[in-house]
């Protein structure tokens, strides 16, 4: 999708989220800051409603607003993150630091960065579920540290993952899987900031397909659009059978049969961040286009794997190590 991102580009206000007690709880927020953990499932809008608390409680939230994805530092190299032009000058000089010290050292500067225009600064910890035990640990001792200047939002689809006393230094927030009928609000007025044609069966047909996941459903939305000219129920039909992400499928596994591990972790990362998809979908999608292009002994090999993978998801701490694995045993003979 060459495009901007309709999740980019209408991104929604506090006053435009869907789910009525979270848009009530992060309204209360604005006026009295205080430490937030916001709870719910991947695709229900969670960053999307920490980025719309900023803009609503910052005059400059483009300096007062720090948004760090987990997925930025943990699985990543120490050369990785010290290349990273977002964090490349907190690490100048700073070559001989373990990767623990890096990641630390990164979190409290972003911390401790006073306000450009008064009152405090905003951290958001993106898919925290994926941080281990001891940097949680440092983390905690960062947020108490800087407690009086800096809110934290911490977002995550698996709250239990985190240590009690970070939870218990946070309020917490449900975001739920948006409802069909407030999916279906959502993109009525983007479509119509858009200037599109449209009906209501080819927003509720889009709503339905999404399943609860508000960023799939605004996706499936924008392609069916640009390829059909408009969101009818005719043009969402047509569609939808190819909305989804399985060119970007394809070359991560043609990268790593190749042995380019590099490219293929770093389309993983797009697919994990950017499109906001959890371990088990990607896994899910491998699996639905290795039956494709794959038979034999090769399919069935690729069932193995998959099986252990989603086996170490439900008991390891990072989708993005594990989905890695997969793709490196896939090279192995590259």
């Amino acid at each position: 999708m060459d495009a901007p991102l309709w999740t980019e580009t209408h991104a929604p206000e506090l006053a435009e989220l869907p789910q009525d007690d979270a848009r009530e709880y992060l309204q209360r927020a604005v006026a009295e800051p205080i430490n937030l953990l916001l709870q719910g499932p991947p695709g229900s809008g969670k960053t999307a409603a920490a980025r719309a608390l900023a803009r609503e409680a910052h005059d400059d939230p483009d300096n007062d607003f720090v948004e760090i994805n987990v997925a930025d530092f943990f699985g990543r190299t120490k050369t990785e993150i010290k290349n990273d032009p977002r964090f490349a000058h907190f690490l100048v000089g700073r070559s001989s630091m373990s990767k623990r010290d890096m990641i630390n050292h990164v979190l409290k500067e972003s911390a401790s960065y006073a306000p450009v225009s008064g009152g405090y600064t905003t951290v958001l910890l993106d898919n925290a579920e994926d941080v281990r035990e001891d940097f949680q640990q440092a983390l905690r001792r960062i947020m108490e540290q800087h407690h009086r200047t800096t809110q934290f939002i911490v977002a995550t689809r698996q709250p239990t993952k985190l240590i009690p006393p970070i939870r218990s230094r946070c309020f917490p927030v449900s975001v739920p899987s948006p409802t069909s009928e407030e999916i279906v609000t959502v993109l009525e007025r983007i479509v119509e900031a858009e200037g599109v044609e449209y009906d209501d069966d080819g927003l509720e047909f889009v709503a339905g397909y999404a399943n609860g996941n508000l960023r799939q459903a605004i996706l499936a939305a924008q392609t069916t659009v640009e390829d059909e000219g408009e969101l009818t129920m005719s043009a969402a039909y047509e569609t939808i059978g190819e909305v989804g992400l399985d060119e970007e499928i394809e070359s991560m596994l043609d990268d790593a049969e190749a042995g380019e591990f590099t490219d293929a972790r770093s389309t993983l990362d797009d697919l994990l961040v950017d499109e906001g998809l959890d371990g088990n979908e990607v896994l899910e999608a491998i699996l639905r286009i290795a039956r494709k292009r794959y038979q034999g002994d090769r399919l069935a090999e690729i069932h193995r794997l998959a099986a252990d993978i989603d086996f170490e998801m439900h008991e390891g701490t990072s989708d993005r190590v594990h989905v890695s694995h997969l793709l490196a045993e896939l090279g192995r003979d590259a």
